[in-house]
Parts: structure tokens; C-alpha cells; sequence
């Protein structure tokens, strides 16, 4: 797995002008916002308000820091998404509204192009056992300095450096870990 650390992640303009994302891996790369089928990325919002529509693309998003954000979703109600709950998976085409709890949080956020990929997140804190992620990508954030085992080999991570790799990966069993990792296959052909 490639080691991606922190300070090389890609800055840009969120695609609605309201603030500025952290790209952290994408697919193909340097795409940018409007051309990859997959793309993990972080961003600190400042200010309730409307999140950026992004046709044809599943979204994720958890909380790495701050009190959390009330997030509505048309036709999928409401969700108060904190550091200690499950990442919110929801269509990007459908208009969002952030609510913040109590000041500015930042998001993991990871899309993708609903007729190439598909994604899980999940995120691994504490001792957890060897986990045995699949998929043609496997991205792993960590949230918070973790020393984690990848196919039994120790790699320290800062925090928000990331692990990107291809195929399977057995990661944790080791250390208390604080990480996210993101699944990524191809959707079947029909």
C-alpha cells in the first residue's frame, strides 16, 4: 500500500464556492471534481448550508472533529452525524442541508460514480481484530497518529495520512487504532 501522507493531500474550492476540500486519493487521478469515479476527500465546514449536488454520485460522510451536524437529506429525513456514529451513506443528487451542532466540523467525505463503483466505509477504533478488507481500491484515513498493521507489517500513520492499495488488505490487530477504511469495487457489467 502507498503511504499518503497529510501535508501532500490536494486542496481545491468545494464545487459550490462555499469552502475547500482535502483531497486525499481519487480516481483516475487529477480529475478533479467533475471527472473520477471515486474520490476521498476531507473538508471543514464552517457555516450551516446547503451541500454541493453531485449527479449520479453515492456519497458517505463522517465526522473526524468537532461536535457533528445535523445533515437533511431530501427523501431520506434527517441525521445527526458525530465522531462516535456510523458514516451516513446518501445519494449526491439529492439537495442536503448541514446543520451545525455546536461550531465547525470536519468531514471524511468519499463519492462515487454510482454507474462504475461502488463503496463501504467503515471505520476500526480501539483494539480491533485483523479486519479483511476487499475491493479493487481500499483506501485507509487515519483520523487520529496510529500505528496500524497492514498484511502484518507495522506502518505509522500521522493524522490524516492515508493508505491507498489495490485488492485486499488484512489491516489492524495490533495497537488501538483510529482509522476509516473505504472499500472500492467496480460495479458488474450488465
Amino acid at each position: 500500500m502507498r503511504h499518503l501522507k497529510a501535508e501532500d493531500h490536494l486542496r481545491m474550492a468545494w464545487k459550490n464556492g462555499g469552502g475547500e476540500t482535502v483531497e486525499i486519493a481519487a480516481h483516475p487521478p487529477g480529475t478533479g471534481l467533475g471527472g473520477f469515479d471515486w474520490r476521498v476527500s476531507m473538508a471543514t465546514v464552517a457555516a450551516d448550508g446547503p451541500f454541493s449536488l453531485f449527479p449520479g454520485i453515492d456519497r458517505t460522510l463522517a465526522i473526524l472533529d468537532g461536535a457533528g451536524m445535523d445533515l437533511a437529506v431530501e427523501g431520506h429525513g434527517a441525521h445527526r452525524l458525530t465522531r462516535d456514529r456510523v458514516p451516513l451513506a446518501f445519494p449526491g443528487d439529492a439537495p442536503a442541508e448541514a446543520r451545525l451542532v455546536a461550531g465547525p466540523v470536519t468531514d471524511l467525505n468519499v463519492m462515487t460514480r454510482r454507474s462504475a463503483v461502488r463503496q463501504r466505509v467503515t471505520r476500526l477504533s480501539g483494539l480491533v481484530p485483523p479486519f479483511a478488507a476487499s475491493g479493487r481500491w481500499i483506501v485507509v484515513v487515519a483520523v487520529d497518529a496510529s500505528s496500524v498493521v497492514v498484511d502484518g507489517r507495522w506502518v505509522p500513520l500521522a493524522r490524516r495520512d492515508a493508505l491507498l492499495g489495490e485488492g485486499g488488505a488484512t489491516i489492524g490487530g495490533g495497537d488501538p487504532v483510529d482509522l476509516f477504511v473505504v472499500e472500492i469495487d467496480a460495479v458488474a457489467a450488465s
